[in-house]
């Protein structure tokens, strides 16, 4: 009997191994021999733990499961869900990206391999550089990480750089893995339940650029995803998917994994380089990009974990049949990772162009305390708060940013109408003054001044509104990263959405 209880972060907070020694305990006192599996999680975080048993007909999930209730288990009961390919959330996704998460023991090649892992790389050692580069960019694939820049114009960048004789012959791939949004967790849930797509993908990268040698830069706050992988690193070596001889092509890479100290500014990517170089976590001024000086000051791909994991598919399936999802210039799918006041809150991949009202209201089954939505905060922390009039538009880049807001990392944080909008504007400075790097000052003064102005508002001084105003447009001009550059959006949109928690506060604490 072969039972799979995910070892996903989320799944061990909401109590997987409890639920482990549960049925260790009813299998012994029942005399059935049992084969538990961890997997990665399905991402349906409200049925967690999801606990599936293999049958004939298929594998059928139970949850969210109890220790009190494991003998259902063995018996059935109210906690059986069915066939879990039946359910209605995962019958509504595309996966293409996430198409094994859940589904595979995450250390195990061969079983990473019999559902259809390394066929991409197999591919790829069949074709030039340049081939694999052009694929990736017929692809339109966009980096998952926030920016949304063409991911095959990056690597071509890297392909054709040229290599500085006294720096020595070597270019390389670095994925940013330090996934610090608030309510984003796609790349730890990768890392968790389908390492080898990551690590296929960043074999696929060198083999384009003419890397041999890659960094995975996680962060100390993922101590599961950071024990995952590096068992699966651990295992492609021991396989021959790492190493000098790469599946026997006698091609070369090298893998290592790199765990940060804990700094938000680290998931800029020139702070992480000079972190992963193992000085201050620091923003670089650009440029140089890090395309042409990154790692060492040498030619470096930096991706994030999604841009990545997303590229096996594409050389297995073909750049046509990936663009073929999705909206405009936002092509392929997008993990939405749900979260905050949702009744179904998890990971939901499907093709871009969904609108905010089907995901929200649909997908998320509104609201978990049952009130009104208010708005969605979209791309995390430095995200601009949507309202719900403006719900109908599609989910692409440039639909976003024609309403001054951001995709970033498709992290999204719903709230009901209780929600104080300018408590939301002041946790943005706050959050922005306590990550500051602090070498511009734009984000390192402006920051502290944003949540100065906001208390000052707070207090009944609407004359600070337009000086708020001011301090945004110079630190979105002026900041030398993201950081300081995207601050501005979460304060300005709940100020322009939401004036009347700006001047009613106001208002109230004048009385």
């Amino acid at each position: 009997m072969r039972i799979w209880i995910p070892r996903d972060a989320s799944a061990k907070a909401l109590g997987a191994e409890e639920v482990v020694t549960a049925v260790k305990a009813e299998a012994a006192r029942r005399g059935v021999e049992v084969t538990i599996t961890r997997n990665g999680s399905r991402g349906m975080v409200w049925l967690e733990p999801l606990v599936e048993v293999e049958t004939p007909e298929g594998r059928v999930a139970f949850g969210p499961m109890t220790p009190e209730d494991v003998a259902q288990i063995f018996d059935g009961g109210e906690l059986a869900l069915g066939l879990t390919e039946d359910l209605p959330w995962l019958r509504a996704q595309t996966r293409l990206t996430f198409a094994r998460c859940g589904i595979i023991d995450p250390v195990s090649l061969d079983e990473y391999r019999a559902h259809g892992g390394l066929k991409g790389l197999t591919r790829a050692l069949a074709m030039t550089g340049a081939e694999v580069v052009q694929e990736v960019l017929n692809s339109g694939l966009r980096g998952r990480g926030g920016a949304g820049f063409p991911t095959g114009i990056k690597w071509k960048t890297v392909h054709d750089a040229p290599i500085k004789p006294e720096l020595g012959e070597k270019k390389y791939i670095v994925t940013n893995a330090d996934e610090g949004d608030s309510g984003t967790f796609a790349d730890r849930m990768i890392m968790e339940g389908d390492p080898f797509t990551l690590i296929e993908g960043m074999i696929i990268a060198g083999i384009a650029v003419g890397a041999t040698k890659g960094f995975i830069y996680s962060r100390s706050e993922y101590p599961d995803a950071n024990e995952v992988m590096a068992a699966a690193i651990a295992v492609g070596r021991v396989e021959g998917l790492l190493g000098q001889n790469v599946l026997g092509s006698g091609k070369v890479f090298e893998l290592e994994l790199r765990v940060g100290a804990g700094a938000y500014v680290c998931g800029e990517e020139t702070a992480l380089l000079n972190s992963l170089e193992g000085k201050r976590g620091t923003v670089r001024a650009k440029p140089p990009l890090p395309a042409l000086q990154g790692f060492m000051g040498r030619p470096t791909v930096v991706n994030n974990v999604i841009s990545l994991a997303s590229v096996p598919v594409i050389l297995a399936e073909g750049a046509e049949h990936y663009a073929s999802f999705g909206i405009g210039r936002s092509k392929g799918t997008i993990p939405l990772q749900i979260a905050g006041n949702v009744k179904h809150g998890g990971l939901f991949e499907i093709a871009f162009g969904l609108t905010l009202d089907r995901i929200v209201n649909e997908i998320g089954g509104g609201t978990a305390s049952g009130r009104p939505v208010k708005a969605v905060q979209v791309g995390g922390p430095l995200g601009a708060w949507i309202p719900v009039s403006q719900f109908d538009t599609p989910f692409g880049y440039e639909e976003y940013a024609g309403q001054n807001a951001l995709i970033g990392h498709a992290g999204l944080t719903v709230a009901d109408d209780t929600a104080d909008m300018m408590a939301m504007a002041r946790f943005a400075m706050e959050f922005c003054a306590i990550e500051s790097c602090g070498k511009c000052t734009p984000c390192r003064i402006g920051a502290v001044r944003g949540v100065e102005t906001l208390d000052r508002i707070a207090r009944g001084d609407t004359a600070a509104i337009p000086l708020l105003t001011d301090l945004c447009e110079t630190m979105k001009s002026g900041s030398l990263c993201a950081l300081g550059g995207f601050t501005p959006y979460p304060v300005m949109s709940a100020l322009t959405h939401f004036p009347d928690d700006f001047t009613g506060a106001a208002r109230e604490a004048a009385e």
